[in-house]
């Protein structure tokens, strides 16, 4: 019975995943048809994932595309090199391993104890835009998930000043590249189970160690014990950047409040000014306090 209900679970878990991912592809039509789609592999938990998820996809979606992995060996001391080549021939993936030591120039540039996340990407993402380009690639898909798209928005709230997160589909720096995060309606939470589930042979990313003060770290824990504490926040928070209303904020480059005028027909997005706004509680905000009270 146990068996069965794992089972379940499994299956349930895949279809949610699928889905979601499906509809992500859908509503920013980040794939489309004759698409050659190069998905960057880490050897983490949330780019098997995708991986996984984008070749399902692909057997049963309405349109053909191609999909190839690449991996970029950065040269880290100890990095198993035989892994990702011996997953993907297994699999039947084709694939490409770039070679590039970023490893020394991140320890040479970055002082002892500094957070190396910031050079060690800008590095990768150069690097990666290169091979793109050389494969003939049509789309640069990575592994960011929800969770890491709203650590982003508090990331640059908290620190940069702006309202700014990652979005799901963008142009790249250079102006050559459409990068794609199929993963963007994905829970973290979700990815790991399905990663232990899966067995994915994953790689730690031992450059940086564990850094504990690491400022992303700190907003990871904080947007987890909100999890916890009030189921359905973080799904609230994330619908909250699919619906933006300018005309309710203050930037002045994006909004034209200078020259707003009275008019005769009701506004559509118009304040209740002096009255005081009602939000109402998510299902899970009252399923939780229900128990609680009980």
């Amino acid at each position: 019975m146990t068996h069965k209900k794992e089972r379940y679970n499994s299956n349930k878990l895949h279809k949610r995943l699928r889905r979601q991912v499906g509809t992500a592809i859908a509503d920013f039509n980040m794939i489309e048809a004759g698409d050659r789609v190069m998905v960057c592999l880490s050897g983490g938990k949330d780019s098997y994932a995708l991986l996984d998820i984008l070749t399902n996809l692909q057997a049963h979606a309405p349109l053909e595309f191609e999909l190839i992995a690449v991996n970029l060996d950065q040269k880290q001391p100890g990095f198993p090199e035989q892994v990702l080549p011996e997953y993907l021939t297994k699999i039947g993936m084709p694939f490409h391993i770039v070679e590039q030591d970023t490893y020394s120039v991140v320890k040479r540039v970055i002082a002892e104890g500094k957070t190396t996340c910031s050079l060690c990407s800008r590095l990768r993402r150069g690097v990666l835009y290169r091979v793109a380009s050389e494969l003939g690639a049509t789309k640069i898909a990575l592994g960011h998930h929800r969770d890491d798209i709203l650590e982003t928005l508090f990331l640059n709230m908290f620190y940069g000043g702006k309202l700014k997160a990652m979005p799901p589909k963008l142009v790249s720096d250079n102006g050559q590249h459409i990068v794609i995060r199929p993963l963007a309606y994905c829970k973290e939470k979700d990815l790991a189970a399905y990663a232990a589930i899966t067995d994915f042979p994953i790689i730690p990313c031992n450059l940086c160690g564990t850094q504990p003060n690491m400022q992303r770290q700190v907003i990871k824990e904080m947007m987890q014990q909100w999890d916890k504490q009030f189921p359905g926040r973080l799904e609230t928070m994330f619908r909250a950047i699919q619906n933006v209303q300018l005309s309710h904020l203050a930037d002045t480059g994006r909004y034209d409040f200078c020259h707003l005028k009275t008019q005769d027909s009701p506004v559509v997005d118009g304040d209740i000014a002096f009255d005081e706004e009602i939000f109402e509680p998510t299902i899970e905000e009252l399923t939780v306090s229900v128990s609680e009270s009980s």
